[in-house]
């Protein structure tokens, strides 16, 4: 095999590689061999046809799956030889090919991008703050209050009379845009909150004060970024009528509450609401620490990153911006950018993304961070467990789908390495409310005379 650099630039590597066409020929021969010895055709014993009629018979398709094989090898063979390690899959282009009527050698290119040297910074050096809350008494009594409510028990009002905000209205209502009704716009006996949320903004507080009997038509605007695009926007009329009024009871938040929700009494019910409160302060706390690391590592990390990569972790992000800007939902900061700016922020952030990427890849590797099966099992598991009725079928879907199962795979290992850096850096542990825990890391500062730090 001879090979040839034809670039080398920063991480891109060029090379032209030849295949001497005898050894093209002796695998072919070697694989045509291997066949003869267990082919069956009429007029020959088993595994005694000539090598000829084999050849003859199977000698092109063989010449394919040797020549993939060759270029597998020699591609292989270049990144070995050399010590070097491919961000991606290399590129190969095929300058000549041998045929069967007349041999020649095997001929082609190949591109491909290095992954970067990477020297890993000393963690030890590392100091980072653990910001941590415990669930207040005033949040967990607010937690019941909330449960209970879920409980409460509707009841009729016998006499006539207006509805008050809180109360429940039993309506039929017919919503019609341009005088013309519309698909989802009718309901019949339709239990509604006075002033309460989950319809139309503006609908809810227009039928405080409606008598059962009475009817009334009120106007309201969908929203812009309503989901069914036809509405999106529009103005509407909607004719409602009251058909009664219902008062919700609130049950005591007591013993009786807790055992009709599963619990031993109100203690155990109590504590099962601080032990989740708990855990949603932990993963938070746990995000924040990361999201300190990674800052920290990314000021830390200068080496450069294969451009395929930055790419294509550019186009991902770039595709959601798009949606968000069409639909919408993009937020206010960027609705103000021209497009130009836009793409270069994104792209700061893949190059920022492909880095620490990388970078934990590295500490991971060297460290002999691995993802076990029993690891990839849990997640699956918790991951099917988010489709009831599907959960076998959904285990089965990652077992047939490597790729989807890599998706899960990286998390975890990004996590094992996280784990890794923060018990080598200092981390210092400091008890702060579960507002100042909840807010953005940037605004926290503010806070921070109210922080003490932990015995």
């Amino acid at each position: 095999m001879q090979v040839t650099e034809t670039l080398s630039e920063g991480l891109k590597r060029n090379y032209t590689v030849v295949v001497a066409s005898a050894d093209i020929e002796g695998k072919r021969t070697a694989k045509l061999s291997e066949i003869g010895r267990t082919l069956k055709l009429p007029g020959f014993r088993p595994g005694k046809v000539p090598l000829p009629v084999v050849r003859q018979r199977y000698g092109t398709a063989i010449m394919a799956e040797v020549l993939q094989q060759s270029v597998d090898e020699a591609t292989q063979q270049v990144l070995s030889d050399r010590g070097l390690r491919a961000a991606s899959q290399p590129k190969v282009d095929v300058v000549s090919l041998p045929v069967d009527a007349a041999p020649a050698d095997l001929e082609f290119k190949v591109e491909f991008e290095l992954l970067p040297e990477i020297t890993p910074p000393d963690f030890s050096a590392l100091t980072l703050t653990k910001l941590t809350a415990a669930p207040e008494a005033e949040a967990v009594d607010k937690a019941l209050a909330d449960i209970a409510g879920r409980q409460k028990i509707l009841e009729p009002v016998e006499t006539p009379r207006p509805a008050a905000k809180g109360e429940t209205l039993v309506v039929d209502y017919l919503g019609k845009v341009d005088d013309v009704a519309f698909p989802g716009g009718k309901g019949d006996d339709v239990d509604i909150e006075v002033a309460g949320s989950g319809f139309i903004p503006g609908f809810t507080e227009q039928i405080e004060g409606m008598t059962p009997g009475e009817t009334k038509t009120i106007e309201v605007d969908f929203p812009e970024n309503y989901g069914t695009k036809a509405l999106a926007g529009k103005h509407a009329l909607f004719e409602i009528t009251a058909k009664a009024l219902k008062t919700a009871t609130i049950p005591p938040i007591d013993d009786a509450l807790a055992e009709k929700l599963g619990f031993e009494n109100l203690e155990d019910l109590r504590g099962a609401i601080t032990r989740q409160m708990q855990r949603e302060f932990d993963q938070m706390s746990r995000m924040r620490l990361k999201r300190e690391l990674l800052d920290k590592l990314a000021g830390m990390a200068d080496f450069a990153v294969p451009e395929s990569m930055v790419e294509q972790e550019f186009t991902q992000i770039w595709s959601r911006v798009e949606a968000d800007l069409k639909s919408g939902q993009a937020d206010d900061e960027d609705k103000s950018k021209d497009e130009a700016t836009l793409k270069a922020e994104y792209r700061a952030i893949a190059v920022r993304r492909v880095r620490l990427g990388l970078l934990l890849s590295e500490i991971g590797r060297l460290q002999g961070v691995n993802v076990t099966a029993e690891e990839m099992n849990r997640a699956m598991r918790a991951e099917a467990a988010r489709y009831q009725g599907q959960e076998v079928q959904v285990m089965e879907f990652f077992r047939k789908n490597p790729q989807a199962a890599d998706s899960l795979r990286g998390p975890i290992y990004e996590d094992k390495v996280v784990d890794y850096i923060l018990d080598t850096a200092t981390v210092e542990t400091v008890s702060v409310t579960p507002a100042v825990l909840a807010a953005d890391p940037e605004d926290t500062a503010a806070a921070a005379p109210e922080t003490t730090p932990d015995a």
